[in-house]
């Protein structure tokens, strides 16, 4: 997978307000910002794994964490994939 970097600016006092180090803000922010594109349904959960830069088991542990459904169907979807597999 390709990637490409995004530069943002943050207070140069954020790192020692959050009592993280450079490298745990961007673990932060990339687990953040994929959570909340798969909230919104804009990235499969695939997708957000890439984003958040870990693996799917981690991923789902940490939507649990967050309260975050894994998955998106509700009742009348599994309901209508259940007749047509019959």
């Amino acid at each position: 997978m390709q990637k490409r970097e995004i530069k943002l600016q943050f207070p140069s006092d954020i790192l020692l307000t959050l009592n993280q180090s450079e490298d745990e803000l961007v673990s932060t922010i990339r687990a953040s910002f994929a959570i909340m594109l798969y909230q919104h349904e804009k990235l499969t959960i695939g997708k957000a794994t890439q984003i958040a830069d870990l693996s799917r088991y981690e991923f789902e542990n940490l939507l649990v964490a967050n309260g975050v459904p894994i998955s998106n169907l509700n009742i009348s979807d599994v309901m209508a994939d259940s007749v047509k597999i019959k």
